[in-house]
Formats: C-alpha cells, sequence, structure tokens
C-alpha cells in the first residue's frame, strides 16, 4: 500500500506542465468526531492518490482541514468520494477564483493534534456554540452599521496585502496569538456593538466565535466561508465588494487578487506592491514582499548575505540548511531586521 509520494516536486511539475489540463483549486474544513486519526488519513491518501489530487490536508480527532488541486475531469469523482463520508456530505468547498496547474505539487495528508494552532482548551467551553454565520450580502449589511466591530482573524502577512475596508488587523503572526489581543482590546464593547469576523476560509473563525461567545461577547458573527467565498458570491451576484486587495493563499500561488488596489509595498524599496515570494536562498526561505525590480537586483534574496550564499556550492549551501536552529528561521513570515520597509 503505497502512503507516500513517489514524485518529487520537481517531477510531478513537469508532468503537470505536460499534460496541461485544467485543474481546481479548492479547500475544505469540518469539525466532526474522528475515532482513528491515523486509518482515516490511509483511508484518504489512498482513495485521493489514485484520484491524482494533490494538496496539503490536516486530520486530527476534531475534523479536516484541506486545501486541495483536483483535476477538472476528476472533479465529480472526488465529490462523489466525499459525499460518501458521512461527516462530509455536501461539505462547502471554497472552489479559488484563480486556479493555477502547479498549486500544489505533492499530496500531503498528516495527523494532527488539531486541524488549527488555537491553543485553546476546548473541555473548557461549548465548542458547537457558535457566531451567526452571514452571507456576503448578510456581511456588507453588517459592515454599514455602526455598531459593527470588524475584526481581520489571520496574520500580519496576510492582512497586510488584502483586508476589508475599517477592519481591525492584529499584528500577529499566528492564530492562537490573536484571540486574547483581541479579547483584550474590545473588552468594554461585548455587550454594545456587533462583533464581526473573517478568515481565509472560514475554519479559524469557527473556533472564534465560539471562544469569544463564551467570553461574554453577546453578538458574535462570522462570514461564511471566508474571504474565498465572499469574493464568488460578489463576482455571482455583482455585489459591491468590499475587500481591497488580495487574499493571502496556502498554496503556491500565495494570494488571489480580490480587487485592483495595492495595499502594501514592498518590503525592500518601498514601492508599491503585493506580490510575497520565498527567499531564494533555501536555508532562509523568508516569506516577504518584493517587486519585479527588486527580485532582479536582489536575485530573488530578502538580503545580500542570502545572494552571496545562493552563490556557493551547492554543498556549502546545503550545510548551511542543516541543524535545527537553520530550520526554524525557515518558517518566518515577513519579519526580519533586513527588511527595510516592512510595515
Amino acid at each position: 500500500m503505497q502512503l507516500y509520494n513517489k514524485l518529487s516536486a520537481k517531477e510531478r511539475e513537469a508532468l503537470l506542465e505536460e499534460a496541461g489540463e485544467d485543474r481546481l483549486t479548492l479547500s475544505f474544513y469540518q469539525y466532526a468526531h474522528i475515532g482513528n486519526p491515523k486509518l482515516f488519513r490511509n483511508h484518504l491518501f489512498v482513495a485521493w492518490d489514485q484520484m491524482e489530487v494533490l494538496g496539503r490536508i490536516y486530520v486530527a480527532h476534531e475534523g479536516i482541514n484541506a486545501q486541495l488541486s483536483v483535476p477538472a475531469r476528476r472533479f465529480a469523482e472526488f465529490k462523489e468520494f466525499l459525499d460518501g463520508i458521512y461527516f462530509l456530505k455536501d461539505v462547502r468547498l471554497n472552489i479559488a477564483i484563480e486556479h493555477d496547474l502547479k498549486s500544489f505539487l505533492k499530496l500531503k495528508i498528516k495527523v494532527r493534534k488539531k486541524i488549527v494552532a488555537d491553543g485553546l482548551d476546548d473541555k473548557t467551553f461549548d465548542v458547537t456554540n457558535k457566531g451567526v454565520h452571514v452571507d456576503a450580502a448578510k456581511f456588507n449589511a453588517l459592515l454599514e452599521d455602526p455598531n459593527t466591530i470588524l475584526v481581520d482573524m489571520r496574520n500580519h502577512y496576510e492582512s497586510e496585502i488584502g483586508h476589508f475596508q475599517g477592519a481591525i488587523t492584529p499584528d500577529v503572526d499566528t492564530f492562537r496569538d490573536s484571540l486574547p489581543i483581541i479579547e483584550q482590546e474590545l473588552q468594554e464593547h461585548k455587550e454594545d456593538k456587533n462583533l464581526v469576523m473573517y478568515c481565509t476560509g472560514g475554519i479559524r473563525c469557527e473556533k472564534a466565535s465560539a471562544y469569544y461567545k463564551h467570553k461574554g461577547f453577546k453578538n458574535v458573527f462570522q462570514l461564511e466561508g471566508g474571504i474565498i467565498e465572499y469574493a464568488r458570491q460578489v463576482e455571482q451576484l455583482k455585489l459591491e465588494n468590499k475587500f481591497l486587495g488580495k487574499n493571502f493563499v496556502f498554496d503556491h500561488r500565495r494570494g488571489e487578487r480580490i480587487s485592483e488596489d495595492v495595499i502594501a509595498k514592498c518590503h525592500q524599496c518601498g514601492a508599491p506592491c503585493d506580490t510575497h515570494v520565498n527567499c531564494a536562498n533555501e536555508a532562509c526561505h523568508l516569506l516577504f514582499i518584493q517587486c519585479d525590480k527588486c527580485a532582479e537586483e536582489m536575485e530573488g534574496c530578502c538580503s545580500q548575505a542570502c545572494v552571496d550564499i545562493i552563490h556557493l556550492p551547492y554543498e556549502e549551501q546545503k550545510a548551511l540548511r542543516k541543524g535545527k536552529g537553520n530550520s526554524n528561521k525557515i518558517f518566518k513570515k515577513g519579519r526580519s531586521e533586513v527588511l527595510k520597509y516592512k510595515q
């Protein structure tokens, strides 16, 4: 039984380019009780590998969180498979506005303690007592209400390139960091304001809304399907688009344009730009915003030190990537003293 990827990312990329067939980028999540996450993970891998599905999926006792790339010709088969799993029947699929053959290059299904790292003890509150789900039209109406406080539940590098007009955008690195900060900032408005939240696809708001209700907030709302579904409904129903810029996505595209506004700037020169890249030095791999001019001048790197490293022999570069300390640096998202214009 094959439970791993036989092809490297480069080999998969070449095959996808050669095939040239349409693929759909989509995501979904579902909170459910999964008795044996490892067994469920294996079941998913075998089935999806045969369907040529690629993506990043987390499975835990509490449910599943999936971001996928599915061959368009096999979408019906994929949907039928999901519907055959009782807690995934008719699950909402957030289908991307922009599709890319190479949004994902491997199938990775990992068993985790939680499907979102929220740092919460779920036993201390009722996770099913969630906020009111609202569609794009109702969301827009809430934003017009002066009693509404709008909160972005995403991280700094996500909201930096795009967010809703008037939203509070916490300067945090992780979802778990934002929860206590938001509660503290909005202490005085637990009863007299509408707390409206949004995130990429809705999953972070599922847990956050229950948490804030537990903390005493009376009027809690969440954008159903997140920014992804909002953008789809705005386009389909010809609604006013209140989102500015790009929606950060966690695949090789790194972003979907929702409006033509460019609200961010290049972290190296300060020019208007909202293109995220990873530093070309694999020992750094820092996520940051870089314009085309700086990309050419800096050879895709975040600093001159990294430029020097990418010109070293491959074995020397590989040696620099060894060690836990260096590995941890790879996951920094836009936080570095070398970035002069980081907001």
